[in-house]
């Protein structure tokens, strides 16, 4: 017995070496990827799984750069999350004054943040950005703490925002990586995703006097069967930069690239988002990874009322996009044994779904009951049941 705990021991402790690492799972640009993924513009690239933001292929992935206007999708999202559609939103002078892109809204003015929303998305106006962030967010400064928090909460440690609308700005930086997951996340919320879809939105402003249209701007929802978003941009530090996503056959993708060439190559960053989601669409297939129920077994305990407890982990089988090469698997990692007192629900290892070693999701393993630690009063408790019966 005591040496098939030894063996169990170093096999959870070779594990556990093998698992170190992260849930954002990052490609390699390489050889084996093909040739068409080797000629593109972009200076940072990704390819990634839309529903759970795994990262199928990456080039300076992790390397932050300015993201222009595709700051913007957060802007959206903090919006979407924080107020409400109907809302009334003011035009400040600091609003007006922003530099083109622009919806030339007049100061004083008044809109639904729906419609401001609108043009934030389609023609990526910079003043309804900031009256956007100023409304939510109380100040430009407010907002870009809210973006910050919740850039935090998805994990990305490299993203900065500094601006509601990514005019350059010291600081204000992504990666690819985290931009694709921002992305995944944008296009959880269904207000989102119909926004980036619309081909155009008319609205007046409140007083209604003056009407407004604005038209998408994005090209690639013309391009590949299944595109629907999702938002352009272009400074001087960042170049042109896409995020897009494509839904082909239930298999849903997001690209981004950052830097995909400086004026006059306004096309470059079409040509690399095409590329990107026909390697996607030729190279990857979803494939079942993990199980619906788990037997977590149990608890060895010391020094308690009793000697086990028994554990449970809420996992479930998923669905994951996977090369034809790739494999998945299920590793258990937890305690063999601890010592009491132990609560009800006390975390003691987890259960990680991985694709070739990666870890791309994972389970804690908890006690199911509370085991008291042992006292006097149980100790002659216990000697007394056993004197009866002896």
């Amino acid at each position: 017995m005591e040496r098939f705990i030894k063996i169990c021991l170093t096999l959870v402790l070779s594990c556990v070496v093998v698992l170190a690492g992260t849930l954002w799972v990052h490609g390699q640009e390489n050889e084996d990827d093909g040739e068409v993924l080797t000629g593109l513009y972009a200076r940072a690239a990704v390819l990634a799984d839309g529903e759970n933001g795994r990262i199928l292929w990456g080039k300076n992935e992790d390397e932050p750069m300015a993201m222009a206007s595709t700051t913007k999708i957060m802007t959206c999202l903090i919006a979407l999350e924080n107020g409400n559609l109907s809302d009334t939103v003011e035009i400040s002078d600091y609003a007006a004054s922003m530099p083109d892109v622009q919806l030339d809204a007049i100061a004083g003015d008044h809109f639904r943040l729906e419609d401001l929303l609108y043009a934030l998305m389609l023609e990526s106006d910079n003043d309804a950005a900031v009256a956007i962030a100023e409304h939510v967010g109380g100040s430009v400064e407010g907002f870009a703490e809210m973006m910050n928090a919740r850039a935090d909460e998805l994990g990305c440690s490299h993203t900065r925002f500094v601006t509601p609308n990514g005019l350059d700005a010291e600081g204000h930086c992504t990666t690819a990586a985290e931009l694709a997951k921002i992305a995944s996340e944008a296009i959880k919320n269904e207000t989102f995703v119909k926004i980036i879809n619309t081909a155009s939105h008319s609205f007046p402003n409140l007083e209604g006097n003056r009407q407004y249209q604005v038209n998408n701007k994005d090209s690639f929802l013309q391009m590949m069967d299944g595109a629907f978003g999702i938002k352009t941009g272009f400074t001087a530090d960042a170049g042109y930069c896409f995020v897009g996503a494509l839904n082909r056959d239930g298999r849903l993708y997001i690209s981004v690239v950052l830097g995909s060439g400086w004026p006059p190559n306004k096309s470059y960053k079409w040509k690399d988002t095409v590329k990107l989601m026909n390697y996607g669409i030729d190279n990857y297939e979803k494939q079942a990874i993990g199980s619906d129920g788990l037997d977590a077994g149990i608890l060895t305990v010391s020094g308690g009322c009793r000697e086990e407890v028994a554990l449970r982990v809420d996992c479930h089988k998923m669905e994951m996009l996977m090369g034809t090469e790739e494999k998945g698997e299920i590793c258990v990692v937890k305690d063999l044994s601890k010592e009491a007192p132990i609560a009800a629900g006390t975390q003691v290892g987890w259960v990680y779904y991985k694709i070739n070693g990666k870890i791309v999701e994972s389970f804690p393993i908890c006690t199911m009951e509370e085991v008291d630690k042992k006292s006097y009063g149980f100790c002659l408790e216990e000697m007394f049941r056993h004197w009866l019966t002896f």
